[in-house]
């Protein structure tokens, strides 16, 4: 169970902190703050329990190594499910705190979800949502294979890694609020219901294309240095 325990605790966290910044203080430090706090998030849980689990939090990334050849779907399975469990408890545990505040709602304020179109961030269409989704995972899963990978400065690749998804989200808020993970997205959308667990489809299907095209690339030789 150490494990499943790990991806569990490293969700939640990135869920709780990351999130959590776009709810509590997004005002304050902005989208160049809230893009630091989730690439932060995932630095500190890279090497805190990579050594553990590998630091996946994330189904996209898990279902990326199975299609590289590095995990079985039968050893993936378990992480999934945690992944998502703690997805859901970090979403739970950042609206309790965020209805603290006086003047919070879950419908007027949000936890923190993805979406598109009218009404959501920059308005963006839902062609160009999936199609940055597919294409943002995909470079992050080609960090994360090459950064893991036979040969690469394993001390180095938390920091890789991390600010991998910091740049990502730079680029990527005003268009969808950024998943790359579709435990991310599950979490807030769950409790904020409405447009954002009618949109989450996206942030489930996008995700995982962009991520077992990686994979399949690092299986197929063409990338992996082993």
């Amino acid at each position: 169970m150490k494990k499943p325990l790990a991806e569990f605790i490293g969700t939640f966290t990135l869920v709780l902190l990351g999130c959590g910044a776009a709810v509590i203080a997004g005002s304050t430090i902005g989208f160049t703050g809230i893009s630091f706090a989730f690439g932060l998030a995932l630095i500190g849980m890279a090497y805190g329990i990579g050594s553990v689990s590998g630091c996946h939090i994330n189904p996209a990334v898990t279902l990326g190594v199975v299609a590289s050849g590095r995990m079985s779907i039968t050893d993936a399975i378990p992480y999934i499910i945690a992944q998502v469990a703690g997805g859901t408890v970090g979403a739970l545990v950042l609206m309790i705190i965020a209805t603290g505040k006086a003047d919070y709602t879950v419908a007027a304020n949000g936890l923190g979800q993805n979406g598109w179109g009218a009404g959501y961030l920059g308005e963006y269409t839902m062609a160009a949502a999936f199609m940055f989704e597919v294409v943002a995972t995909f470079l992050f899963l080609v960090v994360i294979l090459g950064a893991t990978g036979a040969g690469a400065p394993s001390a180095m690749a938390g920091l890789a890694i991390g600010l991998t998804l910091v740049v990502i989200h730079l680029v990527g808020i005003s268009i969808t609020g950024v998943s790359v993970n579709p435990a991310r997205s599950i979490g807030p959308a769950l409790f904020v219901g409405g447009p954002a667990l009618a949109q989450l489809w996206l942030f489930i299907v996008a995700p995982i294309i962009g991520a077992l095209a990686a994979g399949f690339l690092f299986k197929s030789g063409l990338l992996d240095a082993e």
